[in-house]
């Protein structure tokens, strides 16, 4: 079920808010757990099953851990366990597949055939989050929880639960136990939800429109320069607004429910560097990998050729992470390449330059890296070959023209939506509106006006829910 469906709008989201306020404090966890299920359960009836027990193992292991810290040896081996356990369910169903159609093209092995099972929903954010449960009670951040919809629902809690933001259990831990709830809260959640479902039904799906008709229709034969670059643009938009209006739909509803839950994205494409990129991209994504990963192997505390090794084993596991594919390890690896680049020495020069270069040059390696990304070879979109082909028209390689007729009156006809895209992507109107809601003069009438503007809001996304078929999530997948 996609936050951005009239089944979740109209039917789960209005029952599901109504039975948690009606029942008493304590009975609020299991409702959320309920709900939870059948959010998942809608569309992942038979994986249901699979992270029911996965969930129940990492609370016994939570347990197991708890009681052997005394040893902490025996501790670490039970953690070691649950790790084995969990990401060989997480790489079973991502990569077997992938990998059995590899290794049965060898001869001796070709009896080894992929099985063509459907990849769990979500199954990469919870597996992480039930791992950070099981690792934060070995840190002795927090205490396994004897009750178990606790760990359950920090789990399973739906608005994060297929998309993120990934959150650590140690990060909600206090509010799983005891939070408050008020009618500010709520309609601060309910404005955020409705700003996330705009930016994904409005923006996102506009620009993807735009992209699947460049992508299945890309010719390297026939291709301009300019439609490549406008192809590329609308998908980078249609990435940074699926998901991140996907985690600010997740943050309204955490607030609604009385959670407060991570930023998982500050305005990433206006980024002056590689570096700052990340700083600014899924960061939810990048500080557990760098809590849990790049730290325990020794950071950059064991000299220079050591902290590159933890790089790249970081970026390798950030870009297979993704998925199943050579493209998304490339990725990875793309990006590995350029933050050592830029730690080594191109940080400094860049410092010397004005502003505007750094953000050229930092949106020019962030499309290429969009497009490498993009090139999963799924139905509707490039192979890694057509990415190369395409990535040579963008770069001037060729005969290619400057721009076509048919991508003049694309850009012309989508001119609007584009100016609104680049627009919603910079923090200016956010900007704005909390400092007018600081004021003592205009605060009031600020969040009265945000509070009326949600109901047209969300009315103007319905009406584009109902008259429109296309409605991807593109993380959905992950």
């Amino acid at each position: 079920m996609l936050f951005s469906s009239l089944e979740f709008l109209f039917l789960f989201l209005p029952l599901c808010i109504a039975v948690y306020f009606a029942v008493p404090l304590r009975l609020r966890n299991a409702v959320l757990l309920v709900f939870s299920l059948i959010f998942y359960g809608f569309g992942e009836p038979l994986y249901l099953f699979l992270m029911i027990f996965t969930t129940g193992a990492d609370y016994a292991f939570g347990l197991l851990v708890q009681k052997s810290l005394p040893n902490k040896r025996r501790a670490r081996a039970v953690v070691a366990f649950a790790v084995i356990f969990n990401l060989s369910i997480l790489g079973f169903f991502k990569y077997y597949d992938f990998l059995a159609s590899c290794i049965s093209r060898i001869e001796i092995f070709s009896f080894i055939k992929p099985i063509g099972l459907p990849l769990p929903v979500g199954i990469s954010f919870y597996t992480f989050q039930a791992l950070s449960y099981v690792i934060d009670v070995y840190r002795e951040e927090v205490r396994a929880a004897k009750d178990p919809i606790i760990p359950a629902t920090y789990v399973a809690l739906f608005p994060q639960l297929v998309a993120g933001p990934i959150i650590r259990y140690n990060d909600i831990e206090g509010a799983l136990r005891e939070r408050s709830h008020s009618f500010t809260r709520a309609a601060e959640g309910i404005r955020r939800f409705c700003v996330g479902l705009a930016k994904k039904v409005i923006l996102a799906n506009t620009a993807g429109e735009i992209w699947q008709s460049f992508a299945m229709g890309f010719d390297a034969a026939s291709a301009d320069i300019a439609g490549g670059w406008l192809g590329l643009v609308c998908y980078a938009f249609q990435i940074y607004f699926d998901f991140s209006g996907y985690s600010d739909m997740a943050v309204g509803l955490g607030k609604i429910f009385g959670f407060d839950f991570p930023e998982n994205f500050n305005y990433p494409y206006i980024s002056r560097s590689i570096t700052e990129f990340w700083r600014r991209w899924h960061i939810t994504l990048s500080s557990y990998f760098r809590e849990y990963v790049y730290i325990p192997l020794g950071g950059n505390r064991r000299g220079r050729a050591r902290t590159y090794l933890n790089l790249l084993i970081v970026w390798s596991l950030t870009g297979i992470w993704h998925g199943a594919g050579a493209n998304f390890l490339l990725w990875g690896l793309y990006y590995f390449a350029l933050l050592c680049l830029e730690k080594a020495f191109l940080l400094k020069l860049l410092d010397r330059v004005p502003k505007i270069f750094r953000h050229i040059y930092s949106l020019f390696f962030i499309l290429i890296g969009w497009l490498i990304f993009a090139a999963d070879g799924a139905e509707g979109s490039l192979s890694l070959y057509r990415a190369a082909e395409c990535i040579g028209i963008l770069l001037g390689f060729g005969k290619a023209p400057l721009i076509s007729p048919s991508t003049l009156y694309e850009i012309v006809r989508n001119l609007i939506p584009l100016a609104i895209m680049a627009f919603a992507s910079l923090p200016f109107a956010r900007e704005a509106v909390q400092k007018l809601a600081r004021s003592e003069r205009f605060g009031g009438v600020t969040n009265l006006l945000l509070n009326l503007l949600t109901l047209p809001l969300l009315v103007l996304c319905v009406a584009y829910l109902v008259n429109s078929g296309y409605n991807p999530f593109l993380y959905f997948r992950f």
